[in-house]
């Protein structure tokens, strides 16, 4: 899986670009066909936003978008939203031939 970390407006720091391809290399354990991940960390008057593109194999993109005031926390914040997507795909795909 391929990871990444780009900055728009700003340049990232080589300690947040090491967390967030630690973080978003953790994703294979929710999901097994993640192709790439894509991290833009965007700042402006010091107030961050993170966005995160995770491209599959077989469907659309997952996308997520977090604001906050620290770019660490706003990535936090972007992977319990994407961990949420992903699961949540998976758990439809395993529960599709067995509708409840």
């Amino acid at each position: 899986m391929q990871v990444t970390v780009s900055g728009r407006h700003m340049g990232v720091a080589d300690d947040l670009k090491t967390y967030c391809v630690d973080k978003a290399q953790k994703l294979d354990r929710y999901y097994d066909r993640i192709q790439s991940v894509e991290v833009v960390i965007d700042g402006h008057d010091g107030h961050h936003s993170a966005e995160i593109i995770v491209h599959t194999d077989g469907t659309h993109p997952f996308v997520a978008s977090e604001d906050h005031e620290d770019a660490f926390a706003a990535f936090d914040l972007l992977m319990d939203k994407i961990e949420r997507q992903i699961r949540r795909h998976k758990e439809r795909l395993r529960n599709r031939k067995h509708p409840s």
